[in-house]
């Protein structure tokens, strides 16, 4: 069971910012203690308060967001020795060795996936438990659900969005890889960040009601 500071990490990542009554609402407790919990993570420096303006009467309301110190609480999978060694074998092996690794990584990623999807009762049921072994990896995102916009796993931290910047090709192996474990049709978007919340990206689940460009 995650300890409370830690539950008031996920839901500030996934929002961008929320005030304590809200927090309170979406994770139970009481207010004092939420609050306690927001502040002590103020004075560590993980967090940050800003106010917002009350379309009503009243005080701007206080707001409680991440700040950059918070990144480290969220894995980046040795990203400066992966982009070294990736470096190092096109050094030694040509232009597309890191790529081919990369591909490789994937491969034997979703091989070692596989068996533990195949139990899975349904395609939702798979997704599911897809998203919770991305989270092992250090992934940290969250399936939804709605009539319109369908199925989709939504993630806020990648550990190897650094790697992707270097070598994009490698975000189609990974969505080729998800696509095979799901057994359909993946779409992949990214949503940029702003006041509806922080950036993510959408993996949409097609036949489980998105439709399609």
């Amino acid at each position: 069971m995650k300890k409370p500071w830690v539950n008031i990490i996920d839901e500030l990542k996934c929002s961008g910012g929320l005030p304590v009554p809200e927090l309170q609402r979406r994770l139970g407790g009481s207010y004092m203690g939420i609050k306690d919990q927001c502040e002590a993570l103020v004075k560590q420096g993980f967090v940050e308060t800003w106010r917002v303006p009350r379309s009503g009467v009243g005080r701007p309301e206080i707001m409680y967001r991440l700040t950059q110190k918070a990144d480290q609480l969220f894995p980046a999978a040795g990203t400066h020795l992966s982009l070294e060694l990736l470096e190092a074998s096109r050094q030694l092996f040509g232009g597309t060795a890191p790529e081919r690794l990369l591909l490789q990584y994937f491969k034997q990623l979703g091989e070692s996936w596989q068996p533990r999807l195949a139990k899975a009762k349904s395609l939702v049921e798979k997704a599911t438990l897809l998203s919770a072994l991305r989270e092992k990896e250090g992934c940290f995102g969250r399936c939804k659900y709605d009539p319109e916009a369908g199925f989709r796993i939504e993630e806020f931290h990648h550990p190897l969005n650094p790697v992707f910047e270097v070598y994009p090709n490698a975000i189609q192996f990974e969505l080729r890889m998800l696509e095979e474990l799901l057994g359909t049709k993946v779409v992949r978007r990214e949503i940029p960040g702003g006041r509806a919340g922080p950036a993510r990206v959408d993996y949409e689940v097609l036949t489980l009601g998105v439709k399609g460009d």
